[in-house]
């Protein structure tokens, strides 16, 4: 699995009954510039005290420990501040009951230098969905309190854009002789490839021989806007923006890819709020 790179430090907490056992996946995690451990608990009292105090983002939690185990450690943390849980055991029969416990993962003792790099990666997507919700809902909430709107008034009138439009709610893509009609909600981005666009629809890329006007006419610009010369993104996708020093904007999309935005587009900023 390729592993993805994170946007901030991801702090963790590696907890474990076995001093060998701590210190040597401490020692591991070091070689991932984006996890930070920031302590390491022998019992499961000592790693809920931990977890409040340092808030952290990840916890490396061994299930089988004398007093609270793994599980019981997971019952008793406030689900609105959730870190995310890997279940580290000797023992796979406890697979099903940890993922149960909506663990991000499961790791197996020894636990091999590949399936730890898979973990990273679950780990960082998850982490990174995360952020991206809460920076969506920080949004909404400052449209709230400049409209003085409802949160469901604002997400009805979100939901009502482009309902008895002009714009046909879907575009048809030919590919040799035959034809595939891509439901246009379902676009994520489009991006110029020569003489054919890229329609990236769920994870799946579409091509299709037509020019970026042609295109961008077909689709309602209160859902899609041009953001670069070859890019046009659909504004329901956009889950962060971020503004770099050049004059530039990154936009992250609900499915974890990241748009560049060129300065000459900088005034359609306003359409994400």
């Amino acid at each position: 699995m390729k592993q993805i790179e994170s946007s901030r430090t991801i702090r963790a907490i590696v907890v474990d009954d076995e001093s060998l056992a701590r210190s040597g996946l401490c020692m591991r995690l070091e070689k991932y510039p984006q996890i930070q451990v920031v302590q390491s608990c022998q019992n499961g009292k000592e790693a809920l005290v931990a977890i409040a105090e340092l808030a952290p983002d990840l916890v490396f939690l061994d299930i089988q420990m004398p007093g609270f185990t793994g599980f019981d450690v997971v019952k008793r943390l406030q689900q609105d501040n959730m870190p995310a849980i890997v279940f580290v055991t000797a023992y796979d029969a406890f697979a099903v009951d940890a993922f149960t416990a909506n663990a991000v993962d499961y790791l197996l003792k020894p636990v091999e230098d590949d399936r730890l790099e898979n973990t990273i990666t679950k780990v960082t997507e998850h982490v990174s969905r995360k952020e991206a919700a809460m920076e969506k809902q920080r949004l909404l909430d400052i449209v709230i309190k400049l409209t003085g709107k409802s949160s469901s008034a604002i997400n009805q009138l979100l939901q009502s854009v482009g309902e008895n439009s002009q714009y046909s709610d879907r575009i048809a893509i030919k590919d040799g002789s035959s034809t595939t009609f891509v439901p246009v909600k379902d676009i994520d981005w489009v991006d110029a490839a020569g003489d054919y666009m890229c329609v990236h629809v769920n994870g799946q890329t579409h091509i299709m021989r037509t020019t970026m006007k042609e295109l961008e006419a077909q689709l309602d610009p209160n859902i899609f806007q041009r953001v670069h010369r070859s890019t046009i993104v659909n504004l329901h996708r956009v889950e962060k923006v971020s503004s770099h020093i050049n004059g530039e904007f990154h936009l992250t999309l609900s499915n974890g890819s990241s748009l560049k935005m060129s300065r000459s587009y900088k005034d359609k900023v306003k359409r994400f709020f």
